[in-house]
C-alpha cells in the first residue's frame, strides 16, 4: 500500500487517509464463513453468526467482566456496547475515532484515539452518567500522536500502543510511526520506530514477548519483553500467507488465546499462527475483519469487526484476558 487512497467517508481536508482498511479492501473478499474447516484443539466449532449490522467500518472490540462488549465504529465517531442480553447501544458519542480498545484492571475501557489521545473511561453508574474520560497520554516529546491504532494493557498497568500514519496530519507530528508504551505513572517510551506501518499489538499469556502486526509487510513480528516497558530486538515470528498474486501485504489487529495462539485480522480471514510461528489455519469471514477478541462464556467466542458487521464464532480455544490482576 503505497501513497494517499482514501476511500472512507470520513476523509478530511489535509488528511492522507491511506489506512490499513485501505490495504484490507485491496484483497478479495473472505469466502463464504460455512467454508470454514475447524482447526484442531482451536475451532470453530459452529458457523459464523452476523450479530449486528449497518455500522461504517467497525474496529476495536473489547469485552468486559461484566459480560458487555464494545467496539469502535471509526467513521461514524463513536463507541458502540453490546450488553450480555445483544442489547446494542450507542456507548460514547463523539469517541474523537476510537480505534483499539481494551478494559484494564480498573474496569477503565482504555482506548486509542486516532485524533492523537490514549484515554480510559471509567465504568458508569448509569447509561445516563457523565462520559468525560481520563487522558493517559496525549504527547511525546512536546507533539501529538499520529494517529494512535490499537493497544494491550499488561499486568502492570502500563500500556503498549501503536501510532502508524494512517488518519495522521502530515507532516507527521511525531515524525515517524512508532510503538510506545506508557507506565501507570504516565511515563512514555517510544520501543520501536523501524516499522512503516505498526497497526495490530498484543502480549502472550505470560508476558514474556510483545508481537507487533505491521500494515505493510508481511512478516509478524516479535520482541522479548525484558520488563514492563523495556524490549529486546525484534525478530520474525512468521510470514503472513499474502492474497494471490500480491506481497508486502500486512494485517491489522489481532487476538490471542490462553496457549499462546494468535489469531490476526488479514484481507483473507483470521490468520491463526502458533506461538512457535506455524501457521494453522484461516478463519473465514463475510466481510474482511479488522480486528477481534475473545469474550462470552467461558471466554470461548471469537468477535470479530468487519468493515460493516459485528459478528461472532464460536470456538473451542480460550482467549487470555490481559489486565486481570496486578504486580
Amino acid at each position: 500500500m503505497i501513497g494517499c487512497r482514501p476511500v472512507l467517508s470520513w476523509v478530511a481536508a489535509g488528511l492522507c487517509l491511506t489506512t490499513a482498511e485501505n490495504l484490507l479492501a485491496q484483497a478479495p473478499a473472505a469466502p463464504a464463513a460455512e467454508e470454514n474447516a475447524a482447526i484442531a484443539g482451536i475451532g470453530p466449532t459452529g458457523p459464523v453468526t452476523k450479530l449486528h449490522g449497518g455500522f461504517q467500518f467497525t474496529e476495536g472490540p473489547a469485552a468486559d467482566r461484566q459480560g458487555n462488549l464494545f467496539f469502535s465504529d471509526i467513521p461514524s465517531n463513536r463507541i458502540h456496547k453490546v450488553d450480555a442480553a445483544g442489547k446494542l447501544s450507542v456507548y460514547i458519542e463523539p469517541s474523537n475515532h476510537t480505534n483499539g480498545l481494551m478494559v484494564n484492571a480498573r474496569g477503565e475501557l482504555v482506548a486509542c484515539e486516532m485524533d492523537g489521545r490514549i484515554v480510559a473511561y471509567a465504568p458508569r453508574a448509569s447509561e445516563s452518567a457523565a462520559t468525560e474520560p481520563r487522558v493517559i497520554t496525549a504527547e511525546h516529546n512536546g507533539a501529538r500522536y499520529n494517529a494512535p491504532n490499537d493497544l494491550v494493557v499488561d499486568r502492570a498497568g502500563g500500556v503498549y500502543f501503536t501510532d502508524p500514519h494512517f488518519r495522521a496530519p502530515m507532516p507527521l507530528p511525531q515524525g515517524k510511526t512508532g510503538v510506545y508504551y506508557v507506565d501507570a505513572a504516565g511515563k512514555v517510551t517510544r520501543l520501536i520506530d523501524d516499522l512503516k506501518a505498526p497497526n495490530g499489538v498484543i502480549l502472550s499469556p505470560d508476558e514474556k514477548t510483545l508481537y507487533v502486526i505491521p500494515s505493510q509487510q508481511s512478516e509478524i513480528m516479535a520482541y522479548a519483553v525484558e520488563g514492563p516497558g523495556k524490549i529486546g530486538a525484534g525478530s520474525v515470528l512468521a510470514n503472513m500467507k499474502q492474497p494471490e498474486g500480491k506481497t508486502g501485504v500486512g494485517g491489522d489487529g489481532l487476538t490471542i488465546d490462553t496457549a499462546g495462539n494468535l489469531y490476526i485480522a488479514t484481507g483473507l480471514g483470521l490468520q491463526v499462527v502458533s506461538p512457535k510461528g506455524e501457521a494453522l489455519g484461516i478463519i473465514k469471514l463475510p466481510e474482511g475483519p479488522a480486528n477481534v477478541t475473545f469474550a462470552g462464556p467461558e471466554n470461548k467466542t471469537l468477535y470479530v469487526t468487519a468493515r460493516t458487521g459485528l459478528y461472532t464464532v464460536p470456538m473451542q480455544a480460550t482467549g487470555h484476558v490481559f489486565g486481570a490482576t496486578s504486580k
